[in-house]
């Protein structure tokens, strides 16, 4: 009994150390768009995206319900868009009617609006 509570007292402590802080929120006036974020989930309106001004010109933050993000940016030759950081590339297609910029990096995909760039 005393084993099980230590362990599972260590269990608890690990986690803990692990879990980091979490991101913040995105900024006022941050647009929602569609995701699905994982294998096999559905889209839902649950991410947020910034516009910030980063080294090579506009980037935009999606933030996830979770806390997490991933940061994009539009490719040089404005065919898409392209992940800034991480292991993944970014798969581009238009999906919809009206046509959507739906982009793809590992198992998410985020669907973008044709303004998504217009202003800040």
């Amino acid at each position: 009994m005393i084993r099980s509570l230590a362990a599972l007292g260590l269990v608890a402590l690990l986690a803990a150390c692990n879990r980091g802080d979490p991101q913040p929120q995105a900024e006022p006036g941050a647009k929602r768009i569609e995701c699905a974020l994982g294998p096999g989930s559905t889209f839902s309106p649950a991410c947020l995206v910034e516009k910030t001004e980063g080294e090579q010109g506009p980037e935009f933050v999606v933030r996830h319900p979770d806390g997490s993000f991933r940061r994009l940016r539009i490719a040089p030759d404005r065919s898409g868009m392209m992940a800034i950081s991480g292991a993944a590339d970014a798969v581009n297609e238009l999906v919809g009617n009206p046509k959507v910029l739906q982009v793809t990096v590992g198992d998410d995909r985020y669907r973008f609006p044709a303004d998504l760039d217009a202003g800040k």
